[in-house]
């Protein structure tokens, strides 16, 4: 019985120090945590305040580059370049022979399908003598421009891209002036601490900008495709539309 008792005290004694163990070390884990994340918020803050005002340039280019994403993604989808339920009316209603209900529709919708169809219907009410040729190249003509339009909004985050790395090389620049101007006077009298500014400028400049960049790529290599994407349908819809005016007019 003794020996039972014995055998539970220790049990207990180890489970309560396993748990003090255990205890101390998400106490010592949490304050470590805690630490460095203040540390890491007072090294983010400090570097923003060495890059200066090219970190506040950089800053614009990236809010303004995420909004474009946004609207990008909302813009491009099929949806929005080639509503499929105007597609199918506006083919109903031309193989049925009504122009007129064919021409509202496409001016309630406003799409780039939409300007394709307008260039189309208007070339065959302005022009007497329309020839298939003519409407084709109508028709082309305005898909081209349509296809520009899609395809060269996307290039703001390709100049985004472009310029961001400049900007910070900019600051790369300032931040080596900064440095090399507290040595001009000589090594004996170069402040440490103004040597460490200019280089951290350089430094932070230059990752920012990366920063920036480097997303700024990736979304317009997307969004290049996606669009591309959309600029194929377009023309496939397109040639649809001529075909089925040709042969109206082939009727009448």
């Amino acid at each position: 019985m003794m020996t039972s008792k014995k055998w539970m005290t220790g049990l207990v004694t180890a489970v309560g120090g396993a748990a003090v163990a255990v205890a101390n070390d998400a106490v010592d884990a949490a304050v470590a945590v805690d630490a460095a994340t203040k540390s890491h918020g007072v090294v983010l803050k400090q570097a923003w305040n060495d890059g200066g005002w090219v970190m506040w340039v950089l800053a614009a280019l990236s809010v303004f580059a995420l909004a474009m994403v946004f609207y990008f993604v909302w813009a491009l989808r099929s949806g929005v370049v080639i509503p499929h339920a105007l597609v199918s009316d506006v083919l109903s209603r031309i193989r049925s022979g009504d122009l007129n209900e064919a021409r509202r529709l496409t001016d309630r919708a406003p799409s780039p399908f939409s300007s394709v169809v307008l260039a189309a219907l208007n070339c065959l009410r302005n022009i007497p003598n329309c020839d298939t040729a003519l409407l084709r190249s109508t028709t082309e003509a305005e898909g081209a421009r349509q296809a520009d339009a899609i395809q060269g909004q996307t290039e703001l985050l390709l100049d985004i891209a472009t310029i961001a790395p400049l900007i910070g090389l900019l600051g790369t620049v300032l931040g080596m002036f900064q440095a090399f101007g507290g040595i001009a006077d000589g090594i004996e009298a170069a402040k440490p601490v103004v040597l460490a500014a200019g280089v951290s400028k350089a430094i932070v400049t230059t990752i920012f900008a990366l920063i920036v960049a480097i997303p700024c790529m990736a979304f317009y290599a997307w969004f290049r495709r996606r669009a591309s994407r959309q600029i194929s349908n377009l023309e496939a819809v397109s040639s649809e539309i001529v075909t089925a005016l040709v042969s109206l007019e082939h009727r009448k």
